[in-house]
């Protein structure tokens, strides 16, 4: 299992709440799951900028993970989500 931290900043809602309907099935056709997320983090340490939205995939290994973010077949999925406002998503592993 491998894991990825995604980070959002909503500009737009109404693409994040579009791109919502879509995350899930787009990131189960490689296996991943979102296994937290949350509008409401909490600084533990420091002083990061806070995103809207953070979760936390998994996938069961870097190539599922990687698949998924390049499969051609979900670019207008992960457009979607870019429209949404900044993201940023860091495979941890």
């Amino acid at each position: 299992m491998i894991y990825a931290y995604a980070k959002l900043t909503v500009t737009n809602p109404e693409a994040l709440a579009a791109y919502r309907e879509q995350a899930g099935p787009a990131l189960a056709r490689h296996g991943g799951k979102v296994e937290q997320g949350s509008a409401e983090a909490l600084v533990l340490d420091g002083a990061p900028d806070l995103p809207d939205v953070a979760a936390i995939l998994s996938f069961p290994d870097r190539a599922s993970a990687e698949g998924w973010i390049n499969d051609p077949d979900l670019a207008d999925v992960h457009a979607l989500r870019r429209s949404a406002g900044a993201s940023d998503i860091v495979l941890l592993g």
